[in-house]
């Protein structure tokens, strides 16, 4: 159960950083390219210490699924970004394609 922990966490600071990248206007402020910077390098490191007992495969679907899901989210809420029917169908699959992998896949440890 650490180890899903671990993965959220690390999702959540990819998301983060990702979200600060655009204020950070090419790296050229200092404190938003800090939390770039720290919000990626916490985000691998929680992500290779998952991989002790998830599967690659997995552990990066789901990173990439719920990743994509939080990041088009927080462009919606923070930044006025719109998301169409076409964009909130996609992303309706996508979490519907994370939740199949974690019901139904044998190679997911629980």
């Amino acid at each position: 159960m650490q180890n899903w922990i671990l993965l959220a966490i690390a999702i959540v600071s990819e998301v983060i950083a990702t979200s600060c990248l655009k204020s950070t206007e090419g790296f050229t402020r200092l404190w938003p390219s800090l939390v770039v910077v720290v919000g990626y390098l916490l985000a691998f490191y929680l992500l290779s210490l998952t991989l002790k007992t998830i599967p690659v495969g997995i552990a990066y679907a789901i990173w990439s699924g719920v990743g994509i899901v939080l990041i088009a989210l927080s462009g919606w809420l923070f930044l006025g970004q719109s998301l169409d029917i076409p964009a909130v169908i996609g992303l309706t699959l996508i979490i519907a394609g994370v939740a199949v992998i974690n019901i139904f896949s044998q190679t997911v440890t629980h």
